[in-house]
This record gives structure tokens, sequence and C-alpha cells, in this order.
């Protein structure tokens, strides 16, 4: 046993804290109800914060929305953002000229660079019954000499997202979703171009693991000095080296020691954050990530003076057609369907 894998834990919160290259995560995670036919809830919205609705009140939140729950319009600059969702849609329209609705295991991943203005809402389809969504969102830095590329959004579809089933010594499944890092043979879809993550050297992984109750199962060594954590968001409790943690737990690793894990008697889910750290100042201002003071300063009057190519929508929180299905409209015109 080595027990010097387990640098430490902390608990979880909202949002998750997280290590260079990573700069956020949040896990959305809310039981909405039946659509009232404008694609928000179907239910009184009285006793909320309407614009800035985060307590959770009967399971789920408005965010930003006043009608469709999730984020209209707003801006980031320097970084990227790369969003699982797990189940539910999101409908996404940027400055650019691009749409997308994605979900039921899709992600997006969206290099902000030099600037970009996008919307994230969660239309809610279902008038006949409940409508869950649970979604990740991942920051993740862009390093100093890429702060200010072309903005660029991937869509990584379901299809295409590989998983990788281990079956431990007395027949326990646990299964991985790898969206990001190799995992022995297993590749996913390569990353945006000029993504951390599209660095070999990066040792960047983003992986979902879902063990079945009392699966046991060992994580591969990375590299040395990446950053490496394991954030156990459901289940009961599970034993890394030796060590019990409890759920809403973030599990700090040493990265180039294998890790062995035990699930508890419930099944439990974890998501795996890893990349070498980038080492560079990070100054961020809401959704601005940048090296220095100046920069952010830039960022602010960059976007009072262009609006970062505005905003071509007629409401902040454009919502598609009903049945538009999963597909992708680039700012090229180049139109993609969920595979």
């Amino acid at each position: 046993m080595n027990e010097s894998a387990v640098l430490g834990t902390r608990p979880l919160g909202f949002p998750w804290v997280t290590d260079d290259p990573f700069l956020f995560c949040v896990h959305h995670d809310d039981a909405y109800p039946a659509g009232n036919g404008r694609f928000g809830p179907a239910a009184s919205l009285s006793g909320r914060n309407i614009g800035q609705d985060f307590e959770g009140k009967d399971g789920w939140r408005m965010y930003h929305g006043e009608v469709v729950p999730g984020f209209p319009q707003h801006p980031h600059r320097g970084f990227e953002t790369v969003t699982i969702v797990r189940r539910g849609l999101v409908d996404h329209s940027d400055s650019l000229g691009a749409t997308a609705r994605f979900g039921q295991g899709d992600v997006q991943w969206l290099t902000a660079g030099r600037g970009i203005l996008h919307a994230e809402m969660f239309p809610l389809l279902d008038e006949a019954g409940p409508n869950p969504l649970e979604l990740f969102q991942i920051w993740l830095n862009l390093p100093q000499v890429d702060k200010f590329v072309e903005p660029h959004f991937s869509m990584l579809w379901a299809g295409a997202i590989p998983t990788h089933r281990v079956t431990d010594d007395v027949g326990r499944s646990t299964e991985i979703t790898i969206v990001a890092g190799r995992l022995g043979e297993v590749a996913p879809p390569p990353p945006p171009p000029h993504s951390w993550a599209a660095r070999a050297e990066a040792d960047v992984a983003i992986w979902t693991i879902a063990m079945a109750p009392g699966a046991h199962l060992t994580l591969p060594r990375a590299l040395a000095k990446t950053n490496r954590t394991l954030y156990f968001f459901r289940g009961s409790s599970l034993v890394a080296e030796g060590r019990t943690v409890e759920k809403q737990t973030a599990i700090l690793l040493r990265a180039d020691a294998e890790v062995t894990l035990a699930n508890g008697p419930q099944a439990s889910e974890l998501l795996l954050l890893q990349g070498r750290p980038m080492g560079e100042p990070v100054v961020q201002y809401g959704p601005f990530v940048m090296n220095s003071r100046t920069e952010i300063e830039q960022a602010i009057a960059d976007y009072r003076r262009t609006s970062f190519g505005g905003w071509p929508w007629p409401s902040p929180g454009p919502v598609h057609a009903r049945d538009a299905g999963r597909f992708a409209k680039h700012a090229d015109g180049r139109v993609e369907r969920a595979l």
C-alpha cells in the first residue's frame, strides 16, 4: 500500500476547487419539473431571486434565466470551457453566429481565446414529465501564448466519446468515460487545436468514473509534476489507498503513482481532472482570465468597445426550435448532427 499516493482531501463546495491548469468546476444537478410550453418550468417562480437564482429551491435553479433556466449572454476571454452534459439539453448561441443543442452525454469544448459572447440555456422540452439536467462545466486555462487565439468550439458527440470498462477479480465493473487524455490504447476525439490539452506533455485528462458497488479499480500512473484530483460526488464511501473517503470529497493524488480504489456498498461516481500546471500568473476578473491586471483592464475596455463581435440574436437567452434535435451550426455555416 502506498499511502503517499493520496496527498490530501477537501470537501466539495459550489463550485468545486480546482488546481492549475484548471480554473473552475461546477456540477449542476437540477430536478426541473415539466415544461410550460415556453421552455421554462411549469411551476411558480414565486420566492426565487429571478436573475440570480442559485438557492436550489425545490431541487432546481433558474440561474440567470428569467423564463428559461440557464445563463443568457455573457462574455469570456483567455480560457476554455468544457461542458459535459450528462442528462438534459443545453442550447448554445454565440457572438460569432454559431448555435448548438447538445446533451445526453455530449460535450462542448469552447476556446474563448481573444473573446466571445455566448448563452447557455436549459430548455425544458417535456411538458408531460420532469426535465432533469446534470452537467459539469470545467474551465481550463489557456497559456499566455494562446490567450488571444480566435474563438473556436468543438462538439464531442456522445457517440464519439469512448468508454473503457474494467472488471475486477470478482467480476465487479467500473466504466470510465474519456473526454480528454488517453487511457491505455483508448483515445478520445481531439480537443481544440490551441487547447492546453492538445499538448501531449500537458498530460491533461478529464474522465468520469462509474464504479459498481464493491468494485476495485487501479488508476494508472500519470507524469510526475502533474496535478491530479478525483471528485467523489455520488455514492456513499470508498477507500483510496487504504484511506476511507466519504462522498462529496475531492481527493488530491500524487500523479506518478498508481492509485487503488475500493468502492463502498453503493454505486459511486467520480470526476477526474488532471493536467500539468502552466505555472503562469493568473489574474481573474469574472469571465476574463489573463496574466496581469493590465490585461484584465484591456479585456474590459475591449469588451465595452466591441462586445466581442456583438450579439446577433433577438434575445439574450435564445432557445432553439422544439424539434431541432442535437446539432451544431458553426460560424462558417457548417452543420453537424449528433452521432
